[in-house]
């Protein structure tokens, strides 16, 4: 905790930016020191209400405001994002009003910026930080009701249909799961983490039913969470349906009920009541508090740390991606989520690279832009807004370059990517890998078509790179060639080559080409990584660990983009010996010979300060000929773990060292 307050500005002038100004004054750690409205007068009012010393008529004026140490952010759910990255750029630390953002993939993006700037952000879940919500919490541990076996959460509140109210509007994100629905899931998870011995725990499954509304937010909807420990919980939520807001939870000697959850008294005694088999029921009483003061309090003494136990960064994933889900059971999505929506970037300004970016370039032949030496593959990204998250960031680091499939998520990977270079403007700036051909349709007929509906998908008119994604030897290679060369030619494509084929048909495709004046192959994509395969994920699959692939690789440089270079996961800490549960990652990759490639990885991965992965992408990236590793992150941490493998220097002994057999 630090030894003076924590000087707080405040982001908002609405009713939740008074509630916390209003209670600030009761902490032991904070102390108001300015706010910003989007108004002079507004802010000045609002200052004027609570003795404010400064008053911004912008939110960036609070920003720059030297006596601020720690912004509360009040405003409408879709402006958290922006404000809260600009925060953390500022250099401020973050408090951040519940939801963090709309959905799990704009919150990841928040936590990186908070991150890459090493400033505090914590989800505003204010009762987190009561003591009757500890005190519940350490009541589940201590078995007072038995073994937990359920848990019933609500909070919902009816409100008169107003269709321009925040509450109804589809452009402000309202709704009740958002607004209010993240408490009982919060709490849910909270009590079953408790009940093992958790900080808080994901359900494996979710199932909900609800009403969406004309203006397209849900209305009333309640759902339920299966645990793996097998406890469930039923949690609801609403902004047209009131609901007795309370908490129940259910053992096997008894239960626990909490009538006040979500404000806890607010500063007035308050209390959980056991009811136990063979006992009289009892109240066992919390520390009277202060929400938003205890709140205030919570970040103080876990500034140091940048992320607080009351909501911690994963919890609050963990967290949206239960409303995420939720939301999706009942059908409801915001337009601005919506597969055709133009997407704005996270903080308004037009998206760059950032000055410490640190990648790397490489050159193809028969292209005539830098091609980035990571690859981001498209085929993990669940949604527009996931997408749009995870490229924008790739873009910031300094990537370039996409993989994409015609079969990747039956094209919508494509559609992902070509919806994200619209609405970015991007298209002359990227280089798009597209792929064709792929097995049963592994035909030259087959690539005509594919690569059109492809164009269609991407919106453009061409794509960059092109791999015809399987070989079917049983066809003459000269009538790959043939159609390949005919459109390259077209303009469709700029250069070209072959995924998963061998190095023999390869050459034998080249000899065809320049026999016959046709444009040959350049570019090959077959799976290489640090840790040996033993046998590929997929039928048709090939890899070039061995000695005469490589030296063929040595010999022809020819552009490698290798996938799978990290070898499905196993430098990530998922491979263990004794884990056999992923049958492919056993199968493909389990040896002697590959744990010690990883014990060797985690050695000097030690040494310089990352993690194995960047180890394993160093190692490929050290190769003697062209390489460009496709990766495929799942999330932003996944991506900035990866990226410093382009800095990681290795010597002719490391490389060697890696992969030696004494």
């Amino acid at each position: 905790m630090p030894d003076t307050k924590l000087r707080w500005g405040i982001l908002g002038t609405g009713n939740i930016a008074s509630r916390f100004a209003s209670q600030l004054p009761s902490s032991t750690t904070g102390e108001l020191a300015a706010v910003g409205s989007r108004s002079t007068d507004s802010a000045n009012e609002f200052g004027g209400r609570y003795a404010i010393p400064n008053r911004h008529g912008s939110y960036q004026e609070l920003l720059d405001d030297p006596t601020v140490d720690a912004v509360y952010i009040a405003t409408p759910h879709p402006l958290h994002v922006e404000w809260a990255i600009k925060t953390a750029e500022a250099g401020k630390h973050v408090l951040c009003e519940k939801p963090l953002a709309i959905n799990r993939s704009l919150a990841a993006a928040m936590i990186e910026a908070a991150v890459r700037n090493d400033v505090f952000l914590m989800e505003a879940y204010m009762y987190r930080c009561l003591p009757q919500t500890k005190l519940i919490a350490q009541l589940v541990r201590d078995g007072a009701i038995g073994t937990v076996h359920q848990i019933q959460a609500s909070f919902a509140f009816q409100s008169s249909f107003r269709p321009e109210s925040r509450i109804f509007a589809d452009e402000l994100a309202g709704g009740g799961i958002l607004d209010v629905g993240g408490y009982p899931v919060s709490m849910a998870r909270l009590i079953a983490g408790a009940a093992v011995g958790a900080p808080y725990a994901d359900p494996a499954a979710v199932t909900a039913v609800g009403q969406v509304g004309e203006t397209g937010v849900d209305e009333w909807s309640v759902a339920t969470l299966f645990f793996d420990s097998g406890l469930t919980a039923q949690v609801s939520t609403g902004v047209r349906l009131g609901d007795e807001n309370r908490v129940r939870v259910l053992g096997s000697e008894g239960y626990l009920v909490i009538e006040d959850p979500w404000f806890g008294g607010d500063g007035k005694p308050t209390h959980v009541t056991v009811h136990k088999v063979g006992e009289q029921s009892r109240d066992i009483s919390a520390e009277p508090a202060y929400i938003y003061a205890a709140e205030a309090d919570a970040v103080a003494a876990a500034i140091e740390q940048r992320q607080a136990p009351e909501m911690s960064w994963a919890d609050t994933l963990g967290n949206l991606a239960v409303q995420d889900e939720w939301r999706k059971l009942i059908g409801q999505q915001y337009a601005s989520e919506r597969d055709d929506a133009i997407v704005p970037t996270l903080t308004g300004r037009p998206l760059t690279r950032r000055a410490d970016a640190p990648m790397k370039y490489g050159q193809v032949a028969g292209l005539d832009k830098q091609v980035s030496r990571l690859v981001m593959g498209v085929d993990n990204q669940e949604t527009l807004t996931h997408a749009a998250t995870m490229f924008d960031d790739f873009v910031e680091r300094g990537g370039t370059t996409f993989d994409t499939a015609y079969i990747y998520g039956r094209g919508r990977g494509e559609k992902l990517l070509g919806q994200w270079i619209r609405s970015r403007g991007n298209r002359d700036e990227v280089v798009v890998i597209g792929k064709g051909a792929h097995t049963p349709h592994c035909d030259p007929e087959s690539i005509t078509r594919q690569l059109g509906e492809s164009l269609e998908r991407l919106q453009t008119d061409h794509v960059d790179l092109y791999l015809m994604h399987r070989d079917n030897e049983e066809v003459p290679v000269g009538e790959f060639v043939d159609v390949m060369d005919e459109h390259f030619r077209a303009g469709r494509i700029k250069a070209y080559g072959g995924s998963n084929w061998s190095t023999a048909r390869f050459d034998e495709a080249n000899a065809y080409a320049a026999a016959n004046g046709k444009q040959p192959l350049t570019l090959l994509s077959n799976h290489l990584s640090l840790a040996l395969a033993y046998d590929v994920p997929w039928a048709g699959c090939r890899h070039v660990s061995d000695d005469q692939s490589q030296a063929w690789l040595r010999e022809r440089q020819v552009a490698l983009f290798p996938w799978s270079s990290q070898a499905r996961g196993f430098f990530t800490g998922r491979a263990k010996p004794e884990d056999r549960s992923d049958e492919e990652l056993v199968r493909c990759f389990y040896s002697d010979e590959n744990f010690e490639r990883l014990r060797r990885a985690r050695v000097l991965a030690e040494a310089r300060g990352v993690e194995p992965t960047a180890i394993a992408l160093a190692w490929l990236l050290h190769q003697p000929y062209p390489v460009f590793p496709l990766i495929g992150p799942r999330q932003i941490s996944e991506t900035r773990t990866s990226l410093p493998g382009l800095s990681v220097e290795l010597t002719d002994e490391d490389v060697a060292w890696l992969t030696a057999l004494d």
